[in-house]
C-alpha cells in the first residue's frame, strides 16, 4: 500500500478520544499480506453516497489514487450519519479495504461501518466487516471494533476473501467535526472465481 506523506507526528494529549480509542503505536503497520494477482480493484470506480451535498465529480476522488492530507483531496458529506460506496463493476474477491478519512490533524472517526454486498441497495448477501458503531447510531448493528486515530496510514479492514460487488463505508462525524469527510478508499481484491 503507498501511503501518503504525514500530515502530524504524534497524537497531542488535548484530543478528545475515548479510552477505549486505539492509540497510535508510532511503528509502521505491518505489510498487507495478500495472495498473488490482488491488486486496488476500487481505482477509477464509481462512487455514491447517502449525503446529498454530493456531487459525481467530488465523489471521483474518493477512488482517484490521490490520497494526500491536503484539502483538494478531502470530500466532505453532510452531518449525521451518511456512507459511501464503491462500485466494483463485477464480484471481487476482497482482501482488504483501506480507507483514508480526513488525516490532516489527529482526530477519531465515530460510527465507522465496513460492510460488503452482492448488489447496490444492499439487500443481498451483506456483510460486515468492520463495525466500531457501540451505540448504533448507523442502525447496523452495535460494533465490537474500537475506534482509532485517523493517520496517514488510514484504516486497514481485513476483507479475508469475502465475495462481493459493492463496498460501503458508514461513518457519523469525527472529534473535530459533525461532517462527514473522505479522502481515499481502496479495495484490494480480485475478480471472485
Amino acid at each position: 500500500i503507498k501511503l501518503p506523506a504525514a500530515a502530524f507526528i504524534g497524537t497531542p494529549s488535548d484530543t478528545p478520544a475515548s479510552p477505549d480509542v486505539e492509540k497510535p503505536t508510532g511503528k509502521p503497520r505491518p505489510p498487507l499480506m495478500v495472495p498473488p494477482g490482488v491488486s486496488n480493484v476500487a481505482l477509477g470506480k464509481k462512487v455514491t453516497t447517502s449525503a446529498t451535498n454530493a456531487l459525481p465529480e467530488k465523489l471521483a476522488k474518493i477512488t482517484d489514487g490521490i490520497k494526500e492530507a491536503d484539502e483538494p483531496s478531502i470530500v466532505l458529506l453532510h452531518k449525521g450519519v451518511q456512507w459511501v460506496q464503491v462500485d466494483l463493476g463485477s464480484s471481487q474477491e476482497i482482501y482488504a479495504i483501506v480507507v483514508w478519512h480526513a488525516h490532516d490533524t489527529p482526530k477519531v472517526y465515530h460510527g465507522v461501518v465496513a460492510q460488503v454486498a452482492d448488489n447496490a441497495a444492499f439487500t443481498e448477501n451483506v456483510r460486515t466487516l468492520f463495525n466500531n458503531d457501540r451505540d448504533n447510531s448507523d442502525g447496523q448493528g452495535v460494533g465490537t471494533n474500537r475506534e482509532y486515530f485517523e493517520t496517514n496510514e488510514g484504516k486497514l479492514i481485513e476483507g479475508k476473501g469475502a465475495k462481493a460487488r459493492y463496498v460501503r463505508l458508514y461513518s457519523h462525524g469525527s472529534t473535530e467535526s459533525h461532517m462527514n469527510e473522505y479522502t481515499e478508499v481502496e479495495v484490494y481484491g480480485r475478480p471472485a472465481k
